[in-house]
């Protein structure tokens, strides 16, 4: 796949829109597809589980039953496929384009530093501090459905809490912290007693395991028993008048060793790399970007092509002036990395880039 995901009725902007305009009436993008938005309820509550991983590719291992069950559709994550820059559009209902988050290693101008915008540390380990809460367009998600009336609430592991990238995406939020995998579960059921809510639930458990383990591990799959236990349980438990919807921030691919390719040559060492390991952003001369296409395989892209519509001046200052994309098979590792990893994603595989849409 070369071409950008779907930000007009298929993409994960559009569920977060379409949730966005059934509970206050109108939304900052277009809404789901009518065959997508017909497959959900209406209702005076909604929850949404984001199960961190879980690509509609995913949906194949024996794990997954449940959600082949509950599975009404495919949907697209936007670009590049990782997972701050699909948080961020979840509590803007924004595409990256408009929200600024375009890369999970970020080039950011204000800090002349590349920046992990998950742990919000430089590519030495150094944290960065930065106006957390400004990060993101205002009003967001969460503060316009506020001014609505409608309560909005995140359900997450409690140390999470105070972290940079919560101060990032949840101003404006209730933070529901939860310690376990039966607190989130009665957490979520009971906040959606009330009616007139957005709740938002986080579960990290299969992206970690496919990360550290692989996908065909036995931490995989009982990362994948876990989320499956939650939606079900959920599902079951979830009063009438409220409505449960979930959905994936990417998909995951896994690489052997001999299909990471470490960027170590000389003649690259003084280049700016950012972006993902499926998706280099570069800063270099027409020559050098030849010499990497030569050197990996890829093909190279114009980042502003592929985050979404009408772009901002500060999303595109973070972008390189070109990006370079792997073959399906390979994964990018230039210095600042992490090649520790088993599986990765933050490109346009469809692997990458295909997430479930799943009604409880």
């Amino acid at each position: 796949m070369t071409q950008a995901p779907s930000y007009d009725s298929r993409g994960l902007v559009n569920l977060m829109a379409e949730i966005e305009s059934r509970l206050i009436g109108s939304a900052p993008a277009p809404r789901l597809t009518p065959e997508l938005s017909e497959t959900i309820p209406g209702a005076e509550t909604v929850v949404l589980i984001l199960f961190d991983g879980l690509g509609e590719a995913q949906l194949a291992h024996p794990g997954a039953a449940s959600f082949r069950e509950s599975r009404r559709g495919v949907i697209e994550a936007g670009f590049p496929t990782t997972t701050s820059v699909s948080l961020a559009t979840i509590a803007t209902a924004l595409p990256p384009s408009q929200h600024g988050v375009v890369a999970h290693l970020a080039w950011l101008p204000e800090h002349d530093r590349v920046v992990n915008t998950l742990k919000w540390v430089d590519l030495g380990g150094n944290p960065v501090l930065h106006e957390y809460e400004a990060m993101l367009p205002s009003p967001n998600l969460w503060e316009r459905l506020g001014s609505a009336g409608v309560e909005a609430i995140t359900v997450q592991p409690d140390g999470f809490r105070t972290s940079p990238l919560t101060r990032v995406l949840y101003r404006g939020a209730r933070f529901e912290g939860i310690w376990d995998v039966e607190d989130m579960i009665d957490a979520t059921v009971q906040l959606a007693q009330r009616p007139g809510r957005f709740i938002f639930t986080y579960v990290p458990q299969v992206d970690f395991a496919g990360h550290v383990f692989g996908l065909e591990s036995d931490e995989f799959a009982e990362a994948m028993g876990i989320a499956a236990r939650i939606w079900d349980e959920v599902r079951r438990k979830l009063p009438e008048g409220a409505v449960l919807i979930g959905t994936a921030d990417h998909g995951l691919i896994e690489f052997p060793e001999d299909r990471k390719l470490l960027i170590r040559e000389p003649q690259f060492d003084k280049l700016r790399f950012a972006g993902d390991t499926r998706g280099v952003h570069l800063w270099c001369s027409p020559e050098q970007a030849d010499a990497l296409v030569t050197l990996t395989g890829g093909a190279l892209l114009d980042p502003k092509e592929l985050i979404g519509p009408d772009p901002t001046s500060s999303a595109l200052e973070r972008l390189g002036n070109t990006l370079l994309i792997p073959p399906g098979n390979l994964a990018l590792l230039p210095k600042g990395f992490d090649k520790r990893l088993r599986a990765y994603h933050g490109g346009l595989d469809r692997r990458e880039v295909e997430i479930p849409l799943l009604v409880g």
